[in-house]
């Protein structure tokens, strides 16, 4: 079992639950009697090109026009408020689109104000983690910010709960699967991360603060599987659980 907390049924602020990461179960309470809402209450920001497999990918690309070389920081973006649904949900596709890019991703969760902090303190400004979709229109380009794909309505469920940092032994070595209609369609690590967690954390607020409740998105990794009106996706994180929503 693990600590979590979760906004759920009529409560407006996080309670405690216990839960059991690999089987999202809930101690003491059946998954019928809950109805899910959205943990975090502040900023979400996504990390793009933080898995070394999309560089990769990209290859000879990050030397031409219009990226020239690749990234020396990290190249954010946000999902703004109107994208956050819970676990359980269902994602809409945007009318005169047929297919949606899923983007599995580790959450940090801020558990208090960080403003240029250092490596080796950047566990400390961690509260917990929690399981994002970072789903978007699919797009090929990352020299202008994705708004149009990524910013829709629900495109970013998030949950179900946010597990202390202290129940997940090694964030920065952690299995993330997505499933559509219960088959594996995609496995990785955050092993494979360009810059770890404490790094990234340290790269971003050199520039920017992080406030308590947001939340910074590790990075999605290549080749992210693609859905449709119908599918169930399933992205599970190793440690935390498993955020399922339905495309509708």
């Amino acid at each position: 079992m693990a600590i979590a907390k979760a906004v759920y049924n009529q409560n407006l602020y996080p309670k405690q639950l216990e839960v059991q990461p690999e089987t999202n179960e809930v101690t003491g309470t059946s998954q019928a009697e809950l109805s899910w809402r959205v943990p975090v209450h502040g900023t979400v920001y996504g990390a793009a090109l933080n898995y070394q497999e999309e560089l990769d990918v990209l290859g000879n690309a990050l030397y031409e026009k219009p990226y020239n070389t690749p990234p020396a920081a990290p190249v954010l973006y946000i999902k703004p408020v109107n994208t956050l649904t819970p676990h359980l949900s269902s994602v809409p596709v945007p009318q005169g689109e047929e297919e949606l890019q899923t983007g599995a991703a580790l959450g940090i969760v801020i558990g208090k104000s960080a403003t240029n902090i250092e490596v080796n303190a950047a566990w400390d400004y961690i509260d917990g983690f929690t399981v994002a979709n970072d789903i978007s229109l699919p797009f090929e380009s990352f020299h202008r910010p994705p708004v149009k794909q990524k910013a829709r309505d629900k495109f970013c469920p998030i949950g179900p709960w946010v597990v202390a940092k202290e129940e997940v032994a090694h964030p920065d070595d952690v299995t993330i699967e997505v499933f559509v209609n219960g088959k594996t369609r995609q496995t990785a690590t955050t092993r494979n991360l360009v810059r770890s967690i404490p790094q990234l954390l340290a790269d971003v607020t050199e520039y920017m603060t992080l406030y308590e409740g947001d939340v910074l998105l590790t990075g999605t990794p290549a080749r992210p599987p693609l859905v449709q009106k119908g599918d169930k996706v399933q992205v599970k994180i190793a440690q935390i659980g498993t955020l399922e929503n339905t495309i509708q």
